[in-house]
Order: structure tokens, then C-alpha cells, then sequence
């Protein structure tokens, strides 16, 4: 058995523009826009097209701007593949458009679930008090152990996004963080890079925040999910109303096993994966996580969906 999946990026995608090309070539995804800023009482379309960058970074606009852009991609690419994927997934905030892709939400619910996640996540932590960065090039054994030992009572830092085998983010204090980077590059690191996020996402630190968002989706009822979603902070579960606030806040905690993800995908008989979202991120860690599985990307244009729902009309 052969089939394709879709999957979506989170936070760090974000430009002033995206989206706008979306907009001019649909009316469905200038309605998930339109839908989402009458239950938010905010112009969601107009940040995403003016900005300005100051503020699209800002982590709760941020998010609810990612997550509006791949869920307009989406219903996009949707219709022009004429058929549901046989699973889906996102990263981290690319989760909840794939909860969107499984009709578990519509886009109304889960902008203002985006945006009460958001909220949570930037109240969490002092403004530049946290830190998140990519190490490439060293085994996830050990980061494990740098971040151990550049760990102490009063700063911690831990492995925040298991993205593929050399590939690891890592998150917390920001001094915490910065000593890592450092042994990294003792340690033989290829690449470091600070990522522009300034809350540690994925780690202990974000507990209350993850307390009080489970709160926030307590206010919500999840429908019956049509395709099976793999959780990011488990990749071996699936999503279902039962299950899917736990998930939810349990990911805000956990770190992002994305490789597992991939590899969960490929395990279920999936051949193709169809990156979809504003910036090419995730289709290119695939190749180094299983070659078996062809990456396909989407784009955040309607030629760029077109053609990756000709190349995957063959696969169901």
C-alpha cells in the first residue's frame, strides 16, 4: 500500500507577505482568514500582508499567523488533490493544521485555540530571558550530555526539537543555552544557529504555561478526527476527542520527536510527504530521516500546490 501525507512547520516560517498570494487566487482561503479574524476581532490577513516584521514575531502573532497560512495552503491543495491524505502531522505549532487537516476543528475553533496557546507562551517567560537553537552535526547522545553539564539549579537548557539524527534544537535559559552552543562547536558541531524565538518552547520551563492552556482547552469539544494524526510528543499515539487535550498540552512540555514522526509515516505505508506552509523547512530534513519517502513541497503559492497535487492524484 502507497499513499501520501501531509505535514506543516511552526514557528520560524513567518514573513511579511505570506499568504497574500493565497488570498488573490482564492476565495476558500480568503474565507479562512476572513473567518478567523471575525472570531479573533482582528485584521489576521493584514499582518500576514503588511507586518510589519516587528510584530509578525511576536510569538502570539506569530503563531496564529503560521497556522492561518498553512490551513489556507491547505484547503487549497485539498481541493485540487481531490482527496483526504492518508495521514498528517506538523511540527510543534504545525500540529494544530493538521488537526485542521483531520476535521477534528474548524478553522474558527482552533484560531482562537491558537491564540490562547500563544498567549500562554508568550506570558510564560521574561522577554529575551530564553533561548531556543539549532545544533547540526553531533549525535543526540551528545547534546543530551552537553546539556546536562550546561545545566544548574538556577539555568536550565534540554533538547527541545529531535528534528533528525543530526540534527537537534535545543531550548531554555538563555545563558543555559549559549554555554551549550559553545561545547557544541568544542564538540565538533557543524552548525549553530539561534533560532528567532525567544521562548523555550519544548521544555520544562514552559509547565505553567502548559497548565493553563489545558485549562483554555477545556473549553473546547473535538469532533471525530477523518485521518489519523501523529503527536509530536508521541509519535506512537494517535489523536482521537478522547485523547487530544492531553496530547495538546502534554506537546508544550515534550520535546518534538519529528524523526520518529517521518519514520512513523513511512512505517504506515506512506511514500510521499507533502510539505505545506510558507517556507520550505521540513521536506528537506526527510531525505535524512528515511529515503524511502519521497518530500514534496507545497509552497505557499496556488502554482507550487497544483503541481504537488498532480504528483500525489497517483498515489491514491
Amino acid at each position: 500500500m502507497s499513499g501520501f501525507a501531509v505535514i506543516f512547520p511552526g514557528q520560524g516560517v513567518q514573513h511579511v507577505g505570506m499568504g497574500t498570494e493565497l488570498c488573490a487566487a482564492s476565495e476558500k482561503a480568503r474565507k479562512v482568514f476572513s473567518d478567523a479574524g471575525r472570531a479573533l476581532g482582528r485584521d489576521i490577513a493584514g499582518l500576514c500582508r503588511e507586518g510589519p516584521k516587528s510584530e509578525l514575531d511576536r510569538t502570539v502573532n506569530t503563531q496564529i499567523t503560521v497556522f492561518l497560512c498553512n490551513i489556507a495552503a491547505y484547503v487549497i491543495f485539498r481541493e485540487l488533490a481531490g482527496s483526504d491524505p492518508q495521514a498528517a502531522a506538523g511540527h510543534s505549532l504545525g500540529e494544530y493544521a493538521a488537526i485542521f487537516a483531520a476535521g477534528a476543528l474548524g478553522a474558527e475553533e482552533l484560531a482562537v485555540v491558537v491564540r490562547d496557546r500563544g498567549e500562554r507562551h508568550e506570558r510564560a517567560f521574561p522577554s529575551g530571558a530564553g533561548k531556543m537553537a539549532a545544533i547540526i552535526g553531533l549525535e543526540e547522545v551528545i547534546i543530551a550530555r552537553l546539556c546536562a553539564e550546561a545545566s544548574s539549579a538556577a539555568e536550565i537548557v534540554e533538547m527541545a526539537n529531535l528534528n533528525a539524527v543530526n540534527q537537534t534544537v535545543v531550548s531554555g535559559h538563555a545563558p543555559a543555552v549559549d554555554r551549550v552552543l559553545e561545547a557544541a562547536v568544542q564538540a565538533g558541531a557543524k552548525k549553530i544557529a539561534a533560532l528567532p524565538i525567544s521562548v523555550p518552547c519544548h521544555s520544562s520551563l514552559m509547565e505553567e504555561a502548559a497548565r493553563l492552556f489545558r485549562e483554555d482547552l477545556d473549553r473546547v469539544s473535538f469532533r471525530d478526527f477523518r485521518i489519523p494524526v501523529i503527536p509530536n510528543c508521541d509519535p506512537g499515539a494517535r489523536y482521537s476527542p478522547e485523547t487530544a487535550k492531553n496530547l495538546l498540552w502534554k506537546q508544550i512540555v515534550s520535546p518534538v520527536r519529528w524523526h520518529e514522526t517521518v519514520r512513523r509515516m513511512a512505517y504506515m505505508g506512506i511514500d510521499t510527504i507533502v510539505e505545506i506552509g510558507p517556507k520550505k523547512v521540513l521536506s528537506g530534513l526527510i531525505p535524512a530521516i528515511d529515503k524511502r519517502v519521497r518530500p514534496l513541497y507545497g509552497g505557499n503559492d496556488a502554482a507550487s500546490l497544483e503541481k504537488c497535487a498532480e504528483a500525489v492524484r497517483g498515489s491514491v
